[in-house]
């Protein structure tokens, strides 16, 4: 299965998406990569490195919740499969220990 989302994998993680400006852009890559973890748990569909640069585009993406409703059901979407596939332990795994304490800071400004 892995071998088939190859090609996918590569092109989500190309420059031109993970550091677009636009919110409508950022909020389905983050789709599509939390999807892909999804797909991929129990292990990471990438390096420690990479994985640490999507959290990071994940909590910048809830950032701008906070401004658009108009993500809401794509955000909670995200957040349902966050949780799916145990995101923050992967964090955890990858002693992001300071983006855990960003996300829960972010969600409780926002909530």
């Amino acid at each position: 299965m892995k071998d088939a989302l190859r090609p996918v994998m590569r092109a989500m993680v190309g420059s031109e998406l993970l550091k677009n400006a636009d919110v409508d852009v950022k909020f389905s890559v983050v789709s599509c990569l939390c999807e892909l973890s999804r797909i991929t748990a129990p292990q990471q569909p990438y390096d420690d490195g990479l994985m640490k640069e999507i959290f990071q585009l994940i909590v910048r993406a809830f950032e701008d919740l906070s401004h658009s409703a108009r993500h809401y059901y794509k955000a909670v979407h995200v957040l349902e499969t966050v949780a799916d596939v145990k995101a923050c332990v992967m964090l955890l795994d990858l002693e992001c220990d300071a983006l855990v304490i960003e996300i829960f800071q972010l969600f409780l400004r926002i909530i």
